[in-house]
């Protein structure tokens, strides 16, 4: 029997691909959906606010009124005067960030935890305008402008982690099951008596992807630009590369998770292990740099933190090509390698 155009056979395993996975309800949700209704929930709860009044309390005796007034006109507090020990009681179940009294002598006595950052604000706050009515001079004069411009806000930073955490699930999850599936039901050992090659059947799953990537990318990235004001402002010719080689790569470890798996338990065992070191360290709902500074090689190297990287980079930075090099070899070495080794060790059975 001739072997039929390699090309032919690639375009029509890819359409098979395609239809798979429009024929899952549970795949169109996760890759479509959950990402919107995530970025729309996190985007609500990080929104712009005004600034934060903290609570504190003023132990009642002679002189709280006096101090109550004081730090009424400092701004920034909601002050409680309480006994001595309702404050206490309610500094300690974190219903107040401070408690302040004044001693006989005058001198006025702060009772907070150093570790909640909201006491050590409330301390700062307190303090300073006690100060300042007691007639302490600044020696420098300062001037105060706040600044709330786009690319700085939570939602900001989170819509690229969103994006490339999106790349990764609907890469991994969708191609390892995909494929251990068609291995239980016996498909796999139909094909292998097919002159298709094992390069022509990988190599279709990662084209698949293709199919569902500029949706899946218009789809976030588009949400977040029209719902929270979220900036594009590199190239769009850039940023499509990015999202281009991040897809490819974690579609190469989908392929390399699924290229012995007999079962999909199995699978999703593999999956988990593959993407949970990078849900926790590639910086897709807070910075990576949080971590100490021994992990930051080993963070650095893993495809969804260059990945991430390279979107934030480009949408928020405008960063270009040269920019996002080192990022962008990471990725293409993971394609490459994960590629190269799922078809060195795929099993048709």
């Amino acid at each position: 029997m001739a072997k039929p155009f390699p090309a032919l056979s690639i375009v029509q395993l890819t359409l098979v691909r395609i239809k798979e996975f429009v024929r899952e309800p549970e795949a169109m949700f996760w890759s479509f959906v959950f990402p919107l209704l995530l970025a729309a929930g996190l985007g609500i709860a990080f929104r712009s606010r005004p600034p934060e009044q903290l609570r504190v309390a003023l132990v009642r005796d002679a002189a709280s009124d006096s101090l109550e007034k004081v730090l009424e006109r400092g701004g920034g507090l909601v002050i409680d005067v309480l006994d001595d020990t309702t404050a206490l009681k309610r500094l300690r179940t974190g219903q107040v960030a401070l408690v302040a009294d004044r001693d006989p002598d005058g001198t006025i006595r702060y009772e907070f935890d150093p570790e909640r950052p909201d006491g050590r604000a409330a301390r700062f706050l307190v303090n300073d305008a006690l100060q300042r009515a007691a007639g302490r001079p600044d020696p420098v004069k300062v001037v105060e402008r706040t600044v709330q411009e786009r690319g700085s806000r939570y939602i900001d930073f989170f819509i690229p982690g969103l994006l490339g955490m999106n790349l990764m699930s609907s890469g991994i999850w969708g191609i390892a099951f995909s494929v251990v599936t068609a291995r239980n039901r016996k498909l796999l050992k139909r094909l292998a008596a097919t002159p298709m090659s094992r390069a022509e059947y990988l190599a279709s799953y990662l084209l698949s992807r293709l199919g569902f990537l500029a949706v899946e990318v218009l789809v976030i990235v588009g949400f977040g630009a029209l719902v929270f004001n979220v900036p594009v402002r590199g190239s769009i010719g850039v940023f499509a590369l990015v999202s281009l080689l991040g897809a490819l790569a974690f579609s190469g470890l989908g392929l390399l998770v699924s290229s012995r798996a007999k079962t999909v338990e199995a699978a999703s065992g593999l999956a988990n292990l593959v993407m949970l070191p990078q849900w926790i360290f590639s910086g897709v709902f807070f910075s990576s740099k949080n971590f100490p500074d021994a992990l930051q090689p080993f963070i650095s190297l893993l495809p969804l933190t260059a990945t991430v990287d390279a979107l934030r980079g480009n949408l928020l930075q405008g960063s270009g090509l040269v920019e996002l090099a080192p990022h962008l070899a990471i990725v293409l070495g993971w394609l490459v390698v994960t590629f190269a080794v799922a078809l060195k060790l795929f099993r048709w059975r």
